[in-house]
């Protein structure tokens, strides 16, 4: 069948299918789909589907696979629609599939500029959807709107100039009328920001600059015109609190990255946790995980909302685990730190004080020497998606438990080059450390369990109410690691024991999801440049 009949046969089946911003507002009430990057607004990676559980998963079986014809690290969250499956393919591809058989409907396929600058690969972390319509971002720095149903281009807007180190790899947030997209580039010098853009036009609603200029607020904690390369990218998807209308993010280091000489001061608002007003773009509050940061600690993480007692009374809370190695409990309507503890081993600070600074050792920064601490660069977590399980009241995610050797080098800006000021080493052949999926008492940081891994993984966690933690060991596949491994594991998700694995042979840097069409639950896994989709026999 041709990709015209594909497409129209597409239309004819899906054709009434829309997702409105009252069902992505309520998107835990129907668990068969995936609407949205982290599940729901609440950034909790859990599903309420329970067919696929503690009883059964040692039956799982691969029930489709789709090849990627690329090379690029597969990093897409799928978006499911009523049995439709939306999936970016890196460098900045958009395809539709049957999420029953894997059969593409259409496909779109960006044409490039010859280079692009970007830190860590041509990778697409995801697409967002709204009524008829695909939003994806490029790593060319645009945003683009699709038609659902047929992968036709509506509207292409720049979002900012690739010349210059600016790219869009995060999965777009939709709020309301507004496709929510942030920027990369923090390793060439880019002034970091959060953009709005009208869902039907594109036109740019509201800015926010994670570096403020002159005469904006936290403008005082940069040095000279260390603003104008500031950095604090916004390059992982936040989160949204409908009840007071706040989109709340995470975003990136300072640059240059590993040499903070050229920027003296606390740099606001990198390694923040911003809550911005969904409606204006307008700061509301702000807390600073790390004041002038100079390892690459990223604030980049989900924020994972959740509404609990504390200390006795109800609050909307935080939960959010640092790239720095510690574990936070923030206030979401203030931004009040609450609580802090390390969650992974941490060499750089002596805790935290009691407004949530960190209060530093001394000798930690880079030197030309070389300073070793622990976490390393990649930290003791990343980017990679945590979950929150309302069964078990657990907190779940990825760690890393490694030492870093951080040197300081030359940072000279020069506009499209690296602007980084040296590269430190990850792994050190006398303590390369261990990665491991954890389960943490979110109310107090404490460790409840942990599974380790042979190999450092570099994905996310999916938590189900079927009893279930999936998750990946091993990632990034090089020559300087051959054993590195690719399992796919179900956990159990009060103490977890591994109940299943399998070997997908390929990298694995995403995260999964799981959906149900026609009563079938599924669980969707990328790996290598492959999508894997399991179901039950």
């Amino acid at each position: 069948m041709t990709p015209l009949c594909l497409a129209l046969l597409f239309v004819a089946l899906h054709a009434p299918a829309q997702v409105t911003f009252d069902r992505l507002l309520k998107a835990d009430t129907e668990p068969q789909n995936w609407l949205t990057y982290s599940g729901t607004y609440r950034g909790w990676r859990h599903s309420k589907l329970d067919q696929i559980n503690k009883s059964n998963v040692k039956d799982l079986k691969v029930s489709w696979v789709y090849q990627m014809a690329m090379t690029h690290r597969v990093q897409t969250t799928p978006i499911v629609v009523d049995g439709v499956m939306y999936i970016s393919e890196p460098p900045s591809n958009v395809v539709a599939l049957d999420a029953v058989t894997g059969r593409p409907y259409w496909r779109y396929r960006r044409s490039l500029p010859s280079r692009i600058n970007v830190c860590c690969g041509q990778v697409n972390r995801g697409v967002a959807v709204l009524g008829d319509r695909v939003f994806v971002g490029t790593v060319d720095a645009h945003l683009v709107a699709l038609n659902a149903k047929t992968g036709a281009v509506l509207w292409d807007v720049a979002v900012a100039d690739s010349k210059t180190g600016h790219s869009v790899t995060v999965a777009p947030l939709i709020v309301k009328d507004m496709v929510i997209v942030g920027i990369a580039g923090g390793e060439y010098g880019v002034r970091g920001f959060l953009d709005a853009y009208d869902v039907k036009t594109g036109a740019r609603r509201w800015r926010f600059w994670t570096v403020p200029g002159p005469g904006e607020k936290g403008n005082e904690t940069w040095s000279g015109d260390s603003w104008k390369q500031g950095g604090a990218p916004t390059w992982v998807t936040g989160s949204y609190d409908a009840e007071q209308n706040l989109i709340i993010w995470g975003t990136g280091n300072p640059s240059p990255d590993w040499n903070g000489d050229a920027r003296k001061g606390d740099n606001l608002y990198s390694d923040c946790a911003i809550a911005l007003d969904a409606d204006t773009g307008k700061l509301k509050w702000h807390f600073q995980f790390i004041p002038h940061d100079v390892h690459d600690w990223d604030a980049t993480q989900i924020p994972v909302l959740v509404d609990a007692e504390w200390q006795g009374k109800p609050r909307k809370l935080i939960y959010w685990a640092h790239r720095g190695g510690f574990y936070y409990v923030l206030d979401r309507t203030t931004g009040q730190f609450l609580h802090g503890k390390p969650f992974a081993t941490q060499t750089w600070a002596d805790g935290l004080d009691d407004k949530g600074r960190p209060i530093r050792k001394p000798g930690i920064d880079p030197s030309e020497e070389g300073v070793t601490i622990y976490p390393g660069v990649q930290g003791a977590t990343n980017w990679y998606s945590p979950s929150y399980h309302p069964g078990t009241g657990l907190f779940y995610l990825t760690v890393w438990e490694n030492k870093g050797l951080y040197r300081k080098g030359a940072a000279e800006y020069i506009p499209g080059n690296r602007y980084i000021g040296s590269v430190p080493k990850i792994d050190l052949e006398d303590e390369p450390g261990y990665g491991a999926i954890r389960a943490l008492n979110p109310k107090t940081g404490d460790k409840v369990w942990e599974f380790k891994t042979h190999t450092k993984p570099w994905s996310g966690v999916l938590s189900t109410a079927g009893g279930l933690v999936f998750a990946a060991s091993g990632g990034w596949i090089t020559r300087d690691r051959p054993d590195m491994e690719a399992f796919f594991h179900a956990l159990d998700a009060e103490s977890g024991r591994e109940l299943w694995r399998m070997n997908l042979g390929g990298e694995m840097s995403a995260s999964a999801v799981t959906y149900s069409v026609k009563g079938k639950q599924m669980v969707a896994m990328p790996a290598g440049s492959a999508l894997f989709v399991f179901a039950l026999p």
